[in-house]
């Protein structure tokens, strides 16, 4: 996959789109696929995404409602509330 300094990951699209809407995609999947910390178990590096806006914890197991390229939106800074939560 190509990489290149200014666009960094939306390096994929070459000389497409135009390098404004290729730094915007950038800066979406910057986002997207950073270390994330889960709001439950402030563990970090173990949250990943199910579907848009649906995360989930390798650790605690529990399932959370986010934004869509990251785990807490700015709602959820005010509510935690977990969709599902693995009993052990």
């Amino acid at each position: 996959m190509g990489r290149t300094k200014v666009v960094g990951p939306a390096g994929r699209y070459g000389a497409r789109y135009g390098v404004s809407l290729r730094k915007r995609v950038r800066d979406v999947l910057l986002k997207r696929y950073a270390k994330h910390t889960c709001p439950f178990c402030e563990a970090k590096g173990t949250v990943y995404r199910i579907s848009t806006g649906i995360w989930s914890c390798r650790k605690c197991g529990n399932t959370w409602a986010g934004a869509a390229y990251t785990p807490v939106s700015e709602l959820a800074t005010y509510i935690k509330k977990p969709i599902v939560k693995k009993e052990y």
